[in-house]
């Protein structure tokens, strides 16, 4: 296996996808059940859009497919390189890409699978030339709805959880927010009133109301320390550890960002899976 191989060898072919129309609860419980971080959306076996998990965090209230998703996604074919995957990927700011052949969906290809390249790979260039600077870090005592917010302002998937003390306590990542959600129904009124008190020489004042009663369903993440749901104990690098040995913990480990700790554990960075996607190109 090389830089070279095609997307058709290594794409994931049983592709789990959501219908339009069709209803955010759907794709939520899809996405909890197989644990993956968005599905391709299709209509008639046509490619019509993407749903990420991050779609549905930024627009909590929200529950149809259609105005959720990303339309016109950027695609790929199976007879491409995993390379040009990867440049895709690292130029778009995405996580996966749709494979299209005769403008039918036949397979995805993710940062995980090109992972799985690079672990086979060899490649012995150290993550210390990959890293992006700069790692957000949250305290493991921010509540859930706090660290969300954080990951959707900062454009990230997963952040260090630190402790008091400023040790590593663990990894906190969109899957986990995901999974903790939970769907909150309730029930608005809106009250809409026509009338006037104002005239002094008025014998009978005169008042409408029209009450208007809707159903409000939205994601909700409960509020509840950080520390109760991140992933404890996390796999390690260190800015020395080589690039395929890291993509081979992210395999084993099925976790696609490593925190980067010094000689005695303290948290200097956070390598990601796209961090390694830049060896390829």
């Amino acid at each position: 296996m090389d830089i070279s191989t095609k997307i058709g060898e290594v794409m994931s072919k049983d592709v789990f996808h959501a219908t339009v129309p069709g209803s955010r609860d759907d794709v939520l419980n899809m996405l909890k059940e197989k644990q993956v971080s968005g599905v391709p959306v299709a209509k008639d076996g046509k490619l019509v859009g993407i749903i990420t998990r991050t779609d549905m965090l930024k627009h909590p209230e929200e529950e149809q497919i259609a105005i959720l998703m990303t339309r016109n996604p950027v695609t790929i074919g199976p007879n491409e390189d995993v390379s040009y995957a990867a440049s895709l990927i690292l130029q778009e700011g995405i996580r996966r890409l749709p494979v299209v052949k005769d403008d039918q969906l036949v397979g995805i290809i993710t940062i995980t699978d090109i992972i799985r390249v690079i672990s086979k790979l060899g490649i012995n260039d150290k993550i210390e030339g990959v890293i992006e600077n700069g790692t957000i870090s949250v305290w493991d005592e921010t509540p859930l709805p706090i660290v969300g917010k954080i990951l959707e302002l900062a454009h990230i998937a997963a952040s260090p959880v630190i402790n008091s003390e400023e040790d590593l306590s663990g990894v906190i990542a969109d899957k986990d927010l995901v999974n903790a959600a939970v769907i909150e129904d309730s029930v608005e009124k809106s009250d809409m009133s026509a009338g006037s008190d104002e005239d002094a020489w008025t014998w009978e004042s005169m008042r409408d109301t029209m009450k208007i009663y809707y159903g409000v369903s939205k994601i909700k993440l409960p509020d509840i320390p950080v520390k109760e749901i991140m992933k404890k104990n996390p796999t390690t690098a260190f800015l020395s550890t080589e690039i395929s040995d890291c993509a081979q913990k992210m395999v084993k480990n099925k976790v696609y960002q490593i925190p980067i700790v010094s000689s005695n554990q303290k948290l200097i960075g956070l390598v990601k899976a796209k961090d390694l996607l830049k060896a390829l190109i």
